[in-house]
């Protein structure tokens, strides 16, 4: 009997162990039931030489290496695990086109690869990208066959050092240090192919209207042959609760009304089913998408943040988005969705989404489990001041907003991170533009451009303070008629600004990185560190973390929410709630209470 268990175990983990990672559905607000996941096993070589394309690698039907796609080339679970710096690698790997998708378009799909990258067929080039955090897609219709092999081939390349390129948290040193960590080159997000109706749904834009009770879509198509029609049906369950029928426009909004409309919120996280269809001119379904909206609306108003048209405290963490075997890649849907469980099991209502670029899977949990967050891009390591830096980074961010903004979870933008220096006139116009790009890709929403060191033209104000103590830290923040604002250069050159030492409330205000504290009872000795001095046990750790936020919430009529750094250990910033691996660290019902403090005015 025992011997037969055994032998099953051994059955279930050779099973477990070939099975395709990261298999689930990419695109869970866009869904298409024609799809091929292509994640597994690659061929792959490193070329530190970038002599590649000299070799023809282009035309290749297999590298010696081999490596396990999505998981980037510097983690474990990618199989390579190389984590010197890595300026160019090629991956191959045999793609067949299903022959039921004949008479259709075939979309190449990949969420991100870091940072730039080409693709070829059987040799031949089919597209380049620029970017590393934000999905892209290639029409690869004319290069392949429906029912035979082909070979697929993808370059990389990345030079972290440049300046020209937001790196994030990715070290530009070869050891780890500070909070900066291992380094992310090439494919680390899923790759899929998808068919498409030529004249198919190529993406949405939805604003979810609630104080006139309608749903605001925006389609565009591939293509928009005379007589299409385009038809939404929004359900609740298995119920019908609004339709509508309309002329295939390009880029024309349609309204769908949705009366006494049920609405999303962390609270109440309700979320409406919804079917897009293209319909030729006979009537028949040509493209079908399956898709989901929350009824909430985010505005700012006066010094307060409205979520729902009521003022909403939000208590939010710093997510770095980090894994030990994965660095940018979570290893498993299911980790996506426990980051956030574990988050809002201590209190938090939401994240910062810090220095990263998070996958699409995160926002469907974020909305599916009710969870506020920011969407931010890693801009550490580029140069402000650099024309091509700013034309990279404003490309990269544009698709990265139309891609994520029709999440409800998402609730405000935050493109930039601690600009520190003086800003020259590149840097400043910088600035500005990349403030109206946002706000004219998504009005919707608030748009926080630099979080933290200096402040520009912005919907809302934010600092970042680490003062240990709470009452030093309560005095810091708002004292004698003054705001806190950390040192910085003069704002003249950068247009509109506020100067937070005299800020007067005209705007919201968030003290979005505070606290960051280490415990030298969960975290002895080593090279790891925490900001200010360690707490020595787990009781003293309560305490400061008690004082910290209770000095913020004491301002709660002029302080309209916190970030605390951070859920998780990682690497050697080791001053999260959580340990890099996700085990507990701390009495969950206790940082529960403290993190849910009571903020008068609010009624959450």
């Amino acid at each position: 009997m025992k011997s037969r268990i055994l032998t099953v175990l051994a059955v279930l983990f050779a099973v477990a162990s070939f099975a395709q990672p990261r298999a689930e559905y990419p695109r869970p607000q866009f869904e298409r039931a024609d799809w091929k996941n292509l994640n597994g096993e690659w061929t792959f070589t490193l070329d530190l030489s970038k002599s590649g394309t000299h070799r023809n690698y282009y035309a290749s039907k297999g590298f010696d290496g081999k490596i396990t796609v999505p998981f980037a080339a510097e983690s474990k679970l990618s199989g390579v695990g190389y984590i010197d710096f890595i300026n160019s690698v090629w991956y191959q790997r045999t793609i067949q086109i299903p022959a039921e998708w004949a008479g259709k378009n075939v979309k190449l799909n990949f969420g991100a690869v870091y940072y730039t990258s080409e693709v070829y067929i059987d040799g031949q080039f089919v597209g380049r990208h620029y970017g590393g955090s934000d999905s892209f897609s290639f029409d690869i219709t004319k290069w392949v066959a429906d029912g035979k092999e082909h070979s697929l081939v993808v370059h990389a390349e990345s030079d972290i050092r440049s300046g020209n390129q937001p790196g994030g948290k990715q070290c530009t040193n070869y050891y780890s240090q500070g909070c900066s960590y291992t380094r992310t080159t090439g494919i680390w997000q899923t790759v899929w192919m998808e068919a498409v109706a030529k004249s198919g749904l190529e993406r949405v834009q939805v604003y979810t209207d609630i104080d006139n009770g309608q749903l605001v879509v925006t389609p565009t198509f591939y293509t928009t042959p005379s007589g299409n029609r385009f038809a939404i049906t929004v359900k609740d369950g298995a119920k019908v609760v609004a339709k509508g029928n309309f002329v295939a426009s390009q880029g024309l909004p349609v309204v769908v009304p949705i009366k006494k409309a049920k609405l999303w919120s962390p609270e109440n996280p309700f979320l409406y089913d919804v079917v897009y269809e293209v319909l030729d001119a006979e009537g028949n379904v040509v493209d079908k998408v399956d898709a989901y909206v929350g009824m909430r609306k985010i505005h700012v108003a006066g010094n307060k943040i409205y979520l729902n048209n009521k003022p909403y405290y939000q208590r939010l963490v710093l997510d770095q988005g980090f894994y030990p075997d994965g660095v940018w890649t979570a290893p498993s849907d299911e980790a996506l969705k426990h980051d956030i469980e574990m988050s809002k099991a201590v209190g938090f209502n939401g994240a910062r989404l810090h220095q990263k670029v998070f996958e699409e899977r995160f926002y469907y949990w974020a909305d599916k489990l009710g969870y506020l967050v920011w969407g931010e891009m890693p801009s550490w390591d580029k140069n402000s001041n650099s024309v091509t830096a700013g034309r990279n980074f404003i490309s990269e961010w544009s698709n990265i907003i139309v891609r994520d903004r029709n999440h409800p979870a998402l609730v405000a933008w935050t493109p930039l991170n601690e600009e520190w220096g003086a800003p020259g006139y590149e840097a400043g116009r910088f600035y500005n533009d990349l403030y109206n790009v946002t706000r004219q890709l998504d009005p919707s929403r608030p748009c926080n451009t630099v979080s933290g060191g200096m402040y520009v033209v912005s919907d809302f104000c934010t600092a970042h303070c680490y003062e240990q103590d709470g009452k030093r830290l309560h005095d810091i923040l708002y004292k004698d008629g003054h705001w806190y604002q950390p040192q910085g250069p003069s704002q003249e050159r950068c247009g509109r600004s506020i100067n937070l030492e005299v800020y007067d409330g005209t705007v919201p205000y968030l003290l979005d990185e505070f606290g960051g504290i280490k415990c030298a009872e969960t975290t002895p000795g080593g090279d790891s560190w925490g900001y200010g001095g360690a707490a020595p046990t787990r009781e003293d750790f309560y305490k400061r973390l008690e004082s910290q936020v209770k000095g913020i919430i004491d301002h709660a009529d002029k302080i309209c929410g916190f970030c605390y750094t951070q859920l998780t250990d990682v690497e050697q910033e080791q001053n999260g709630v959580y340990y890099y691996n996700r085990k507990e660290k701390f009495d969950s019902k206790r940082l529960f209470e403290i993190f849910q403090m009571k903020a008068e005015g609010y009624e959450q």
